[in-house]
């Protein structure tokens, strides 16, 4: 993600001498419509990928069914999303590094699309998984090149706006795409689901090929530059916090379904609203999130982390009423979400020389998170504990997300020198 020069005064650990890529010390010279534009499309891209990741949590009862899986063997392929995404980010990002980033988006969304289509004519659990891993490949590179385009766009000093606006297409889709798509699979299908989300992506498509200017401040910067940043260690840290504190969002969101229908005992018709309210949740949070990250480079994975254990904990004991299932599916987005612009913002102030790897290592952080989340909800549920213990499973990963953001943290200003220390405190 792109970085500002009010970052770069408030992270204690960057490094000197590096070329920091055009894009994120300029601003946009087009006129204030186009850049609206630009960030539309991007944001449009966002809610594609978004309805497609979040999609296939909300029909997972529909394709466990069709595919003759139970629910937590049907998690594989949402599993398999999250390796994509894992695996793709560095991967298509170093492969495509010296490449213009208005080219390298079209590129990803046109093997978005084919993933999509991929997974609309699986008729196997095999043929899903690998369907799924393809789609998931090119969402961590799509969002740290889209980073960089939206950080040129609304210019140095808004780092945490900028990559809070391309996410919010994607918490956008939680609140419309996601739950569409799973009243469109309750009533057509599955298959049509992807479909779908394929046409879109289409769309998305031609949106960024019309809005996405050419520039070549969007041009890309050499492997080695990229790769650098990979050498520090607070990058890995920062990833590491990501990667197992953000885990309760899918912890809880990959088993809505469930807790809605045999939890809380409701109609499966009320699945899409709870989808809702948890997406409204996370685009509050996000566009909160953003404005903590631009003024407090740390605040908001501490508040963050530490509101969503205290919802979980009331929404693992009462989840199963009405009352309390819905304001906490809401809070845990919310809490979470506020969490993800400082992490970006963070990886970036480390790294600033290699702004579209550290976007798509925060996005393959997330989706680490989101196989944790899976995974974990999934152990606790076969183990006998009951759909609810899921929410617990994504408890413990943000509680240990914190204990190591805090253990990080502290030993950043215990090393840092005194002015470097100065500058860390102003951050909290």
């Amino acid at each position: 993600m792109s970085t500002s020069t009010s970052l770069a005064k408030a992270e204690p650990h960057l490094q000197g001498g590096a070329t920091v890529a055009p894009s994120i010390l300029s601003k946009d010279t087009t006129t204030d419509r186009g850049g609206n534009l630009t960030l539309w499309a991007l944001a449009f891209g966002s809610f594609v990928i978004g309805t497609s990741e979040f999609a296939s949590m909300g029909i997972i009862q529909l394709f466990s069914e069709s595919l003759g899986l139970t629910v937590p063997q049907a998690t594989n392929a949402i599993t398999a999303y999250a390796f994509g995404v894992v695996i793709g980010a560095p991967l298509v990002t170093l492969a495509a590094a010296k490449l213009n980033r208005r080219t390298l988006l079209l590129a990803l969304m046109g093997l978005f699309i084919l993933g999509n289509l991929l997974s609309a004519m699986a008729s196997n659990v095999g043929w899903l998984i690998l369907a799924r891993f393809v789609s998931g490949m090119p969402q961590g590179a799509y969002f740290g090149a889209g980073a960089v385009v939206a950080a040129h766009v609304v210019g140095p000093g808004h780092a945490g706006k900028a990559f809070a606006t391309v996410m919010t297409g994607l918490t956008v889709a939680t609140i419309f795409g996601s739950p569409l798509a799973t009243f469109m699979g309750q009533t057509l299908g599955w298959h049509e689901t992807y479909l779908a989300v394929a046409v879109l992506a289409g769309f998305a498509f031609a949106a960024i090929r019309q809005w996405v200017p050419r520039t070549s401040a969007l041009n890309g910067v050499p492997v080695i530059q990229e790769l650098s940043a990979l050498r520090k260690p607070a990058v890995w840290g920062v990833m590491l916090v990501a990667a197992i504190g953000v885990g309760s969002i899918f912890a809880v969101y990959t088993f809505i379904g469930p807790i809605v229908t045999d939890a809380a005992r409701l109609p499966a018709a009320v699945i899409p609203l709870a989808l809702g309210v948890f997406g409204i949740g996370m685009t509050a949070g996000n566009l909160l999130g953003g404005r903590l990250a631009d003024r407090y480079p740390a605040r908001g994975i501490a508040l963050g982390y530490g509101s969503a254990l205290l919802v979980m904990s009331v929404l693992a004991t009462g989840g199963n009423n009405t009352w309390l299932l819905f304001p906490g599916l809401f809070g845990v987005g919310t809490a979470m979400m506020m969490a993800i612009p400082t992490i970006q913002v963070r990886l970036t102030g480390f790294a600033p020389e290699a702004p579209s790897l550290m976007g798509a290592m925060n996005l393959a952080s997330l989706n680490a998170a989101n196989a944790f989340g899976a995974w974990t909800g999934g152990l606790a549920i076969n183990a006998g504990f009951g759909l609810l213990s899921a929410i617990w499973a994504g408890f413990c990963l943000t509680f240990a997300g914190l204990v190591l953001f805090g253990l990080t943290f502290s030993f950043q200003r215990r090393t840092a020198d005194p002015t470097e220390r100065r500058k860390l405190q102003t951050s909290v």
